[in-house]
Parts: C-alpha cells; sequence; structure tokens
C-alpha cells in the first residue's frame, strides 16, 4: 500500500491548483514561494505523478493533477470542519482581503481591532483570487472591482477606488504647477495589475513617453514611488502614513470600489463587518 502524503504537502497543492501559481499560494500559506514548490515537487514524486505543468507566467493541472485535486480538496474541507467543531468557528472569523490591501489600509488598523474585539480570532488570508466561503472557510471578503451581484451575497461599499497619482515629495518640486495628465505622461509612470495608466491615457487619447514600470502589486508599485523610480497612481486610502505626496487627482471610475462580501453575518462575523464598515 502506498504510504500516505504528509497533510502540509496536500495543503500546498491544494492551494497551488486553486491559484494556479506557486506565489499566491505561497501568500495564502504565509510561506516562501520555494518551499511550496519544493513540497509540490516532493509530493509529485512521492506519487510518482507529475500534478503541474510549469509555465512561465504561473501553472496548469495536469490531467492527473485535475483529477487527484478534487477529492484532496473535499477531504482538507472534512478536516477543517472537523477541527472548527472541536473550537468553535464563532470565535474565530476568516477575511479574505487582496495583499496591497492588507499591507497599505488593514495591517496598519489590526492593533485597534484587537484592542477592541479581544474576544474574537481575526485571521487574514491575502489573495487575489475569488473566493469560495463554503470552500475555503472564508467569513468575510473584501474585493475590489464593479458592484457585486452574486446572489447569496450580502455586500457594502468600504470605499469608492479613489485613484492619485503620487510621487515623493522632491517630484512635486519637479513638477512645479499642478500637473495634468500629458505633463504626467513625460515622466517614469509606474502601475499596478490593474493597469490604470494605460486605461487613463488611452481614454484621453495619450501615450506615455517616458518609461512605464509594471507590478503586479499596487503595494509594489507604491514601494517603487517610495524608492523615487517614478509616479504611482494608486487608491487614496492606501496613502495612510506613507511618505508620498498627492501629485494629480484622477477622474472618478463609475462604481469601482473596495467591497465587502459576506454570505452570513452571525456572531463575530457582524461585529468585524461591522468594525470594517465604521473605518
Amino acid at each position: 500500500m502506498m504510504r500516505l502524503p504528509n497533510l502540509n504537502a496536500l495543503r500546498m497543492f491544494d492551494a497551488a491548483a486553486r491559484h494556479l501559481n506557486f506565489g499566491r499560494a505561497a501568500e495564502e500559506l504565509h510561506l516562501t514561494q520555494g518551499a511550496v514548490a519544493q513540497q509540490v515537487r516532493r509530493l509529485e514524486a512521492d506519487l510518482g505523478h507529475k500534478l503541474f505543468h510549469r509555465h512561465a507566467r504561473g501553472l496548469t493541472l495536469t490531467d492527473t493533477g485535475r483529477s487527484y485535486h478534487a477529492p484532496v480538496s473535499q477531504a482538507l474541507t472534512l478536516v477543517r470542519d472537523a477541527t472548527d467543531k472541536l473550537s468553535p468557528a464563532v470565535q474565530r472569523v476568516i477575511l479574505s482581503v487582496p495583499p496591497s490591501f492588507a499591507s497599505k489600509w488593514l495591517v496598519p488598523r489590526l492593533p485597534e481591532f484587537e484592542a477592541t474585539h479581544p474576544d474574537i480570532e481575526l485571521r487574514v488570508v491575502a489573495e487575489e483570487s475569488l473566493t469560495d466561503f463554503k470552500r475555503d472557510g472564508i467569513g468575510i471578503a473584501i474585493r475590489q472591482g464593479r458592484k457585486p451581484q452574486e446572489r447569496g451575497l450580502n455586500s457594502a461599499l468600504l470605499s469608492l477606488v479613489d485613484l492619485v497619482a503620487v510621487g515623493r515629495p522632491d517630484m512635486a518640486l519637479t513638477l512645479g504647477k499642478t500637473p495634468d495628465l500629458a505633463d504626467l505622461a513625460q515622466y517614469t509612470l509606474i502601475q499596478d495589475g490593474h493597469r490604470h495608466w494605460d486605461l487613463l491615457l488611452r481614454h484621453e487619447g495619450l501615450s506615455a513617453t517616458g518609461r512605464v514600470l509594471q507590478f503586479n502589486q499596487t503595494a509594489l508599485a507604491m514601494d517603487a514611488a517610495i524608492n523615487g523610480q517614478g509616479i504611482a497612481l494608486v487608491p487614496r486610502i492606501f496613502l495612510g502614513s506613507q511618505p508620498l505626496e498627492v501629485l494629480w487627482q484622477a477622474p472618478r471610475l463609475g462604481d469601482q470600489g473596495f467591497y465587502v462580501l459576506w454570505p452570513s453575518a452571525k456572531g463575530r462575523a457582524k461585529a468585524v463587518v461591522d468594525w470594517l464598515l465604521r473605518q
């Protein structure tokens, strides 16, 4: 009989299969990308089967990996549910948020939450992908985009996406007068995976004449701006105490916003939703 695989290896395989990306799986599990990739390779060696096709920009499941993932995911859910019954889930709330939202908005506010809600164990999962609330045990999610229309989900607007161009204070001195979009297009622009610079320039019939630095996360774009590498376009609510100066206000993007989503606000989950919406 084949020896049963290591439970942690199965958790890493499950996360990688859901995200189809070792980096995002590592973010969810609070591990390094290398650790996740190594465990998956070891699992493949133990099973004697290749589970993923590796590509330059991510992963795809092999036929074997796809058929193996479904029962593994179900088994992990059963283990999670059984464990939750030993420690009532009402005292624990899992909050799923985009990584940049977590680092720039949520984390600075967590001490205040912990001080006012010592009876709630708030677990934060940083991920961009859509959430399966039941399968993943998620109680609340925050997502950036248009107003959600999913049936069976409650939603509330936390904040509209109020985009501002930001740079170091010395960049403001360089620009001098209040700039317009055409002025900014002459400098190095820093954009994240939402590609808002591209969208705004195309809408105005302009093109960037300087360099465009591309990052997949808003937090990385902000860090590059702090380091003086150019001008980033970011949600105003991420600024907080960051050493960045607002250089330009972008036009409003309709109903694009940060929305709080939850299937059922009972017990501790309701307290977390209420706290989020008061911020």
